[in-house]
Formats: C-alpha cells, structure tokens, sequence
C-alpha cells in the first residue's frame, strides 16, 4: 500500500468518527433512541381493584364435589369427539348432565377415569382421561372439551344480569359473532348472560345506552387477574370520565370512538388507543420528543407531550 492509499484511509476513518460524534448530539429517529417500556406510559391509570375481585370466585367446580345431575351446557358440536363411539350427537346448547366416574385400566395397564354423562333423553355418553380416580378428585378444577358448567353461568347471571357497567373494551362481536371496533367508556346494559365457548365461558348480550345498538362481549370467569377478558377488563362500575376532569368534551368523544387528532396529549391518546408496544424518548435544546408505535402499525409522535404526527 503506497502513501497515498493510506492518507486516503486515514482522511475517510476520520471523516467517519467525526460523523458518529455530530450525530450522536442530534435526533434521527426512534432507531437511535432508548426504549422505555409500556408499564411507565400506564402508570396514571386507576386500578380497579373492586372490578378485579367482583367475580373471582366464581369458576368451575372441583370434580371431587361433582354430584350426579350437575349439569353442562354444550358450546360446540364438535364435543362428540371425546365421547365413546355411539355416543348421541350433541348441538351448541344442548345440555348433559354427570351421572358419576370410575376407574377402569387402559389396554397398557394404566389407570383411566371414566366420566359418564348423558343428554336430556338419558341416552348415555363416556368420557376418558388418563388419570386415577385419586388424582382427578384432588383437581381444583377440570374442564369438559366444548362445554361449560352451568352453574357458573347460572352465577354470572345472577350477579350481572340487567345491571349497566361502562365498557373498557372496544373489541365488540356483533350478533352472529363477527368481531368489530365498537365504542369505550360508555354506559351499557347486560340484557342476558348465555353460555360461552370452550375460550371464554360466558357470552354477554349487551346494549349501547346512548343508541340502543346489541352487541356481544366474550368473558372469563376466575381470578386470575391476567385474563384478557375477565370482568376486570371489560368494565368499570363508575364512569371514567370523571377521572378526567380536565379533557375537553371534544377529545373525549374522540377517546370514545378510538380515534386520535393533532393536539391530543399523552393521556389523551393513551385511552384513545391504549398502551404503545414501544415507546422511545429524545431531547434536543428545545423539546422533548416521544414516539409511541403500536403493533399494528399505529405510529405516535409527541413534541412536548401533544400529538403532532401520527399514522393509521
């Protein structure tokens, strides 16, 4: 390598650290900024912790305790599969009822439980799992594949049923179960508590207050706090417009229909659309820029803490 080659080397490695450090002082983007998590963006919003424990003690009953006629309700057809060959074909609101369990050896010499059960003509039905009689009674609970107890949601029922909540959720189904974005932290009404699927127990009929329009809403039952859509995460028994006082009425109507527009603040658009997958923050002399991007594509941008860029 001549002189020349390596004074050219020398000029562009300098070139390039010089670079590095001019724009190591400038903002380029959310690639060059650190990542703060979620929790931080969700701190201002109030638990809810008479929501968290209102229906947590309801779920489903240890089989130790199953008496013969306790009774559930059939959410799927495909609920024939674990029955034994024969067993009477079964459709979604169907009900068969527990007639008792044994214990019987499987052709390898392990022990199974058979639960037995029959729909409403009597006509008998088996239901196999690898287990012993001694373990299965020792379960807190045990779920029926494509069914649901009845008695859990013969409590829901009575817990909720014609009483009015402000839904948290805008993730509404409409009556042939179709899912679609509906409205958020307005009054509606439990008109009737059906049973669910196999996911979600509970199926609740709703309607809108303000337009009177049905809709439906998927729920969990228990107490796992975690549950995406346990009572908890649905509704709220007060109106969260009073947590917010200073929202214009304007900027809440947008919260309500999931929308955001320029000038909304950080709080604003955090009930508008929920909490960021990411967030990342960066200064300059002046302002304080963050950047909320969410997993499908929603992209925030705030000067100062008011919305000045965003796409949808």
């Amino acid at each position: 390598m001549n002189l020349l080659q390596k004074n050219s080397i020398s000029v562009r490695a300098a070139a390039a650290v010089l670079s590095a450090v001019a724009c190591s002082s400038c903002f380029t983007g959310v690639e060059s900024t650190p990542k703060i998590s979620a929790d931080k963006v969700e701190r201002t919003v109030a638990p809810n912790a008479k929501e968290q424990v209102f229906l947590s003690d309801i779920s489903g009953e240890a089989p130790g305790l199953w008496r013969s006629g306790k009774q559930w309700i059939v959410t799927d057809s495909r609920i024939g599969i674990i029955f034994n060959p024969g067993a009477p074909a079964l459709a979604p609101g169907a009900a068969i009822s527990f007639t008792g369990m044994n214990e019987v050896q499987s052709i390898s010499g392990e022990p199974q439980v058979e639960l037995r059960f029959s729909d409403e003509s009597g006509n008998p039905m088996v239901y196999r799992i690898d287990a012993s009689v001694k373990s299965v009674g020792e379960r807190a609970g045990l779920e029926i594949p494509f069914a649901v107890e009845r008695a859990v949601v013969d409590s829901v029922r009575s817990r909720i049923e014609g009483n009015v909540y402000y839904v948290l959720t805008p993730m509404w189904y409409d009556l042939g179960e179709q899912s679609y974005t509906g409205l958020k932290y307005v009054p509606v009404k439990i008109k009737e508590v059906l049973p669910g699927n196999s996911v979600y127990p509970v199926k609740l009929l709703c309607v809108d207050e303000r337009i009177g329009v049905p809709f439906v809403l998927f729920m969990s039952v228990g107490s796992n706090l975690k549950a995406p859509r346990g009572f908890h995460k649905l509704f709220s028994f007060s109106n969260p417009r009073e947590r917010y006082p200073a929202i214009t009425d304007e900027a809440w109507e947008n919260i309500v229909n999931n929308r955001v527009r320029y000038g909304m603040t950080l709080d604003e658009c955090r009930l508008a659309l929920g909490a960021p997958a990411k967030v990342r923050r960066r200064t300059d002399h002046s302002t304080l820029y963050e950047v909320w991007s969410y997993e499908n594509g929603i992209y925030l941008m705030f000067h100062d803490g008011v919305l000045k860029e965003y796409r949808r």
